[in-house]
Formats: structure tokens, C-alpha cells, sequence
């Protein structure tokens, strides 16, 4: 037993949630695999951290719960920036009602889920919600500094990777490993993150968006 692993036990042993000791193991491994998808295939998103908090959620509150939240959550973001732009205040305190729109709107959905016998939203936390909700923030952010259809593009390709990160954290001989042999899901993402950062070329969709040019 090496000493990663005699940590491990004795965290667990301590009362430590083993869910929670195999998700702080695997967070850097799912990040540097968002980082690798990003880096190599050409996907944008928000970022490394929100795909990779946006994988946590899913595990957190299940993928079907978690996804329609979060569109939910957008949807509710849009329709409240667009509300405030009468008020014509400035950015940081728009942000701030924004954030009060949301919150009001998801305990909103919450009366109606329970009212309406929708259990399912009962066992859900306050993190996993309030991390979608930081996260309409940015999505509103990229809303104000670009465009509608460029917040949902970038907001899709965020799902897409997150639902990467939400696969692994899903594989079942991973979380072995992270009990069993945790050195190695510890020593993987420096690996991965060393091997990734050496490539320069082009990225799998641009070979498809310049493929004309690469004739």
C-alpha cells in the first residue's frame, strides 16, 4: 500500500464521503481532459473551470435534472437581461439583479416541482444550483460583450464538454482506481497536460474548416 492510498483509506475511514475523496481525485484528470478537448479538437466554451464544475453539477444532480436546470436557468437569464435593459443601470449592478431574477426563478421552479408531486428536485443541493447559476452569469456576460447566438454556441460546445467530463467521472474502473491505486489518477493529468501542451498544429475542426486551404 503506498502512501496515496493509505491517505485515501484513512480519509474514508475518518467518515470522508468516498464520492466526494474519488471526485477531488478525478477533478484534475476530468480538467485536463476538457483541456485536451479544447486544445486538440477545437472546442471553445467558457473556459477549462465551468465545463469541468459543469461535469461536477451533472454527477451532483444527475444528467437529466442537471440539464434541464441549466437551460432553464438560461433561459430565465435571457429573459431577465433583456427585462433590464429599461432600467438602463450600470453593469455590475444589473449583474446583481440578474442574479436576483434567477435565484427567485429557481425557487420558483422549486415550489412548482414539489407542488406538483416533481420529486426529484427534493435530494438537490444549494451548490450544484448555485454553480449553474455563476454560470448564467457568464453566460450572460459573453451576451453582452458579443451576442445571443454567440453565448449559445459557446454555451453548447460548454455542455458537450462537460458531458465529456461528466462520462468519466461516470466510469466505473476509474473510481477504482482512484480508491485503489490513487497515485496513478493523481500523476495522470501531469502527464496528459505535459504530452497536450506539446502539440502546435491545427485543431481537428479547423482541419475541417480549412480543408479547401490543406489540398
Amino acid at each position: 500500500m503506498n502512501i496515496f492510498q493509505a491517505w485515501t483509506y484513512r480519509a474514508i475511514s475518518q467518515g470522508i464521503s468516498e464520492e466526494t475523496i474519488v471526485l477531488l481525485i478525478l477533478l484534475p484528470l476530468v480538467a485536463s481532459i476538457v483541456a485536451a478537448t479544447r486544445h486538440l479538437v477545437g472546442f471553445r466554451g467558457f473556459g477549462i473551470l465551468i465545463p469541468t464544475a459543469l461535469s461536477v453539477v451533472f454527477v451532483a444532480m444527475g444528467i437529466t435534472s442537471g440539464l434541464l436546470i441549466f437551460v432553464a436557468i438560461l433561459l430565465l437569464a435571457t429573459v431577465a437581461r433583456v427585462s433590464l435593459r429599461r432600467l438602463h443601470i450600470q453593469y455590475l449592478p444589473r449583474m446583481a439583479l440578474l442574479l436576483w431574477f434567477i435565484s427567485l426563478g429557481v425557487l420558483g421552479m422549486i415550489f412548482i416541482s414539489t407542488s406538483f408531486g416533481i420529486n426529484q428536485v427534493i435530494p438537490i443541493s444549494i451548490f450544484p444550483i448555485l454553480i449553474l447559476i455563476l454560470l448564467a452569469e457568464e453566460f450572460i456576460g459573453v451576451q453582452i460583450g458579443k451576442s445571443l447566438r454567440e453565448a449559445t454556441q459557446l454555451t453548447m460546445e460548454t455542455i458537450v464538454i462537460a458531458l465529456v467530463g461528466w462520462f468519466v467521472f461516470r466510469l466505473v474502473w476509474l473510481h477504482q482506481l482512484a480508491l485503489n491505486q490513487p497515485h496513478w489518477a493523481i500523476l495522470a493529468p501531469l502527464a496528459i497536460n505535459l504530452v497536450v501542451g506539446r502539440y502546435t498544429g491545427l485543431r481537428l475542426l479547423e482541419y475541417q474548416r480549412f480543408k479547401r486551404l490543406l489540398k
